[in-house]
């Protein structure tokens, strides 16, 4: 009877795709705009190590807290070549302010529409998104997802798990 529930509750919720997704998954393309208002397209980073984690909302103390962390981790990180993205449901607009207000020295990606947290299933309660992160590889194979994050600790176990991970391919 538990089984039935979780499929109807992902059907219902547009999660469909979500049960789909786990380590060794192709990671869903997809194209977003930047805080910038530039394009950010996945399947350009082929040949690249990138780190997506998904947030609910700008400049809220949760999220703030794990956006300022990764700007304080972003060169462990691009030493290990890879490069961080942050994306949320909010507009570039809201973007713009929060990277200015915090000075972050990464993208995040605007996705108003959920599709992309949707495709990742990381779509919570409201529409907001869940606190997950993935690491994808240069093949965007999904090595690693990481769910329901400590969002002080996260860019540290990033950037330790993306080292880990360049080690063992």
């Amino acid at each position: 009877m538990m089984k039935i529930t979780s499929i109807l509750c992902s059907l219902f919720s547009g999660n469909v795709v979500a049960d789909h997704l786990q380590v060794g998954s192709l990671a869903p393309h997809f194209s977003a705009k930047t805080h910038e208002g530039g394009t950010f397209n996945l399947f350009e980073r082929k040949g690249k190590w990138t780190v997506l984690y998904f947030y609910p909302k700008d400049d809220t103390p949760g999220c703030t807290k794990q956006a300022c962390a990764f700007r304080d981790s972003i060169e462990l990180i691009r030493k290990q070549d890879a490069e961080v993205y942050g994306i949320s449901r909010d507009d570039t607009k809201s973007h713009q302010k929060f990277v200015e207000k915090y000075h972050l020295n990464f993208p995040l990606l605007a996705d108003p529409q959920g599709t992309i947290t949707k495709a990742f299933g990381a779509e919570g309660l409201m529409g907001f998104p869940k606190r997950w992160t993935f690491i994808i590889d240069p093949e965007l194979t999904i090595r690693w997802i990481q769910k329901n994050v400590d969002p002080a600790q996260n860019a540290s176990e990033v950037a330790r798990e993306v080292e880990r991970l360049k080690k063992s391919k």
